[in-house]
């Protein structure tokens, strides 16, 4: 088979079976079925992307996540965020996150900056 672009649920399933095939025969690196299954992977992407797209996070949930994977407490969270009363107004969506804020969560957490620069709505 030979890819092409994927522009329906049609192509997409017809794409994802053959993916499945390709990957059940176990190509080796520079044969003609691994660039198939290299190259429909890669259409497969684009057109999940553009399919079914994620929303971001909202901030908080994208800090608090960061929280619990790094094993950081709200006394951890003053470094990045300030006083110990900015830690909870943040955590509590009461406060808004200021510049120096969302680079220090950027710089030092990396929490992508697009997800902390989201409109205020994303604060409850």
């Amino acid at each position: 088979m030979k890819p092409k672009i994927i522009r329906s649920e049609v192509d997409y399933k017809a794409a994802l079976s053959r993916v499945e095939t390709l990957h059940d025969l176990g190509p080796d690196l520079g044969t003609p079925e691994f660039d198939e299954l290299e190259l429909l992977g890669m259409l497969v992407e684009a057109y999940e992307e553009t399919a079914f797209p994620m929303d971001l996070p909202d901030p908080l949930t994208a800090i608090k996540f960061r929280m619990e994977q790094e094993g950081l407490t709200r006394k951890d969270m003053t470094k990045y965020l300030g006083s110990a009363s900015k830690v909870s107004e943040v955590l509590s969506g009461k406060r808004s996150l200021s510049l120096t804020m969302i680079r220090k969560l950027v710089n030092e957490l990396g929490i992508p900056a697009d997800v902390l620069l989201q409109k205020e709505v994303a604060f409850r």
